[in-house]
């Protein structure tokens, strides 16, 4: 028996496709796992013991997390590329400044992919996160250079695409990577067939040396399965105030309605977009309602 460590790559059925240097070896997970009832993710670094001539193994030790998510499942995660469109459906400023809290909470590089802007100027959504600090991409199919450097920012990482119905997520990964989004349209199409519907995650290693993780089933990202921001984490998840944060009247300032707040001061002048300041507002008040235990019961303590 050898040793490796690995990524794993996809998991299915109790069997769980491990990328090591040489190959892609089949494993099946250690006792311990079932017993201790730890999940195994797609994206997971892992120790395991295999048979070379057989390409078959199992999975003794699962290397420590970045981050993960929990529907869809995948972990240590370098990049989220949130997908909005100018127009059908109209960007929705709260759904999107949502994702990228939740993407910076867990540790994720939000980042901002803009389509359709054939039929309507990008200029609006694009002034509001390119200000916040963020990067943006616009996509132009009669372009292919557009393309290309979002595809070429893939490079080296894990990636996540996820965006409402619509918006043009699985046009813009066909335009980046054709032959992969018909694999993954097959073996999504088959999965769903049957009694049962399996929603089945894989990643795919791309020939920049990045991972595209394929989420068949998976519209949009569940962040509300994990840990949830708390109140005082959430000025956080808005890098973009950071400037302005040490400049309050009130060192407890939670930057809604106090007295000589230098956020809102600074949203009245132009240097916080209003919208980014309204999206922190509707976080807050959200957050407020959660309870600590809440969070403490999600992470199993």
């Amino acid at each position: 028996m050898e040793t490796a460590q690995g990524r794993i790559l996809k998991g299915i059925g109790g069997f769980y496709y491990v990328e090591t240097q040489s190959s892609v070896v089949e494993c099946r997970a250690r006792g311990v796992f079932r017993n201790q009832d730890a999940a195994l993710y797609v994206g997971d670094v892992v120790d395991i013991e295999f048979d070379a001539e057989k390409n078959k193994g199992v999975i003794k030790n699962i290397r420590p997390r970045k981050n993960f998510l929990i529907r869809p499942a995948v972990s240590n995660i370098d990049k989220l590329y949130i997908v909005c469109s100018t127009v059908l459906p109209q960007p929705n400023f709260l759904n999107i400044d949502k994702l990228i809290a939740m993407a910076l909470f867990a540790s994720i590089e939000p980042v901002i992919v803009i389509s359709k802007t054939d039929l309507e100027s990008a200029e609006s959504i694009r002034s509001v996160y390119e200000k916040a600090g963020f990067c943006v991409f616009e996509v132009n199919y009669s372009d292919g250079e557009s393309v290309k450097k979002i595809k070429d920012s893939l490079a080296g990482g894990i990636s996540v695409f996820t965006g409402n119905s619509g918006v043009g997520k699985s046009t813009l990964i066909n335009a980046m990577f054709p032959s992969l989004l018909l694999k993954t349209g097959e073996v999504s199409l088959k999965l769903s067939r049957g009694r049962h519907t399996t929603r089945h995650v894989e990643l795919f290693a791309l020939e920049n040396g990045g991972y595209l993780a394929d989420t068949p089933g998976f519209s949009s990202i569940d962040f509300e399965a994990g840990e949830l921001i708390e109140k005082d984490d959430v000025i956080d998840c808005f890098p973009d105030f950071a400037p302005f944060l040490s400049d309050c009247r009130f060192p407890d300032c939670r930057h809604i309605g106090e007295r000589d707040c230098s956020v809102k001061a600074a949203v009245e002048s132009g240097e916080i977009v209003k919208t980014r300041y309204e999206s922190y507002c509707a976080l807050y008040k959200e957050a407020e309602k959660i309870k600590s235990w809440e969070n403490r019961q999600k992470r199993g303590k």
